[in-house]
């Protein structure tokens, strides 16, 4: 088992979806497929279950996945340890971003992280901002730079660096989205709102809900803000979103922000990692350029 394997095998493993997993890791679903399939034949045991429907582990895959855990963590530690004796810093980073994130935020870092380690490479993923601790948990990232949720899980480190208002946003264009948000009082009960699925922003969004105490008309879930700020600006609907994605967003000219008469609470900014890998150079490296305290 070399470690592309291990990699590709604890993220099926994770997904349980070849499709996913195949996009995700970047290699073809043929490249995917015989990578499991030359694990099982090296193990001699059939490592998941397939049907048309569904992919699950079998028994041999659990026992098989904790060692791979095990594997990969002794693997990340043996680049550590080895780096740490260079005298420049080298090695690579997996890091996770939003696309919003990778204009406002991260170039300044990658700017200072450059010049302090030169050697090292950063390998770079942009997302949904709710993936993000489930990409750190599952090992296809080393750090997220995320907005911190409500309940940070306790094997994680979070590295505050900003704090993100946020506010309702509306379309700037003549729709019926507009024709509502004109009447005196606003019947919120009939505004079309655009929910996010998950994550912090969704947080937020059921507060305010709250808050109001009106059965909402929500007319979609949707994954990540780019998306919510595009349909925004399609004027389907009245999302909560963080000022930064409408200011980078290319259809800003489309989207206003309203005056809610509510304070919703900032999205605090910051880099998360995985508590076993504090003691990673690169990762120490590219943190202390952001924040110099990790709080849990």
């Amino acid at each position: 088992m070399d470690i592309k394997q291990a990699q590709l095998f604890m993220h099926l493993a994770a997904s349980l979806n070849f499709a996913r997993t195949s996009e995700q890791m970047f290699v073809s679903p043929s490249t995917l497929s015989r990578a499991i399939q030359r694990l099982e034949q090296e193990l001699g045991v059939q490592l998941f279950l397939r049907d048309t429907r569904s992919v699950e582990l079998t028994r041999e895959g659990k026992t098989v996945l904790t060692f791979v855990r095990q594997y990969l963590d002794a693997w990340h530690q043996l680049q550590s340890d080895l780096s740490s004796g260079q005298a420049e810093l080298q090695g690579s980073i997996r890091l996770f971003c939003t696309v919003t994130a990778s204009y406002s935020h991260l170039p300044a870092i990658l700017d200072k992280f450059r010049v302090l380690c030169p050697k090292a490479d950063i390998q770079l993923t942009t997302g949904d901002a709710a993936s993000a601790l489930e990409r750190l948990k599952q090992d296809e990232v080393d750090i997220a730079l995320a907005a911190r949720p409500e309940h940070l899980p306790a094997s994680m480190l979070f590295h505050s660096i900003a704090k993100l208002p946020v506010s309702l946003a509306a379309p700037s264009i003549a729709c019926k989205v507009n024709d509502l948000l004109g009447m005196n009082p606003i019947p919120w009960s009939e505004v079309p709102l655009i929910a996010p699925a998950h994550g912090p922003a969704a947080e937020r969004f059921e507060k305010w809900l709250h808050s109001k105490g009106f059965r909402p008309n929500i007319v979609a879930m949707v994954d990540g803000h780019e998306a919510m700020a595009s349909m925004v600006a399609l004027g389907s609907g009245v999302a909560v979103l963080a000022d930064v994605v409408v200011q980078h967003s290319p259809v800003v000219d489309r989207v206003r922000l309203l005056d809610s008469h509510y304070q919703f609470e900032p999205f605090d900014l910051g880099i998360c990692y995985l508590a076993k890998r504090v003691s990673d150079p690169l990762l120490q490296a590219f943190c202390q350029l952001a924040s110099p305290q990790p709080v849990r």
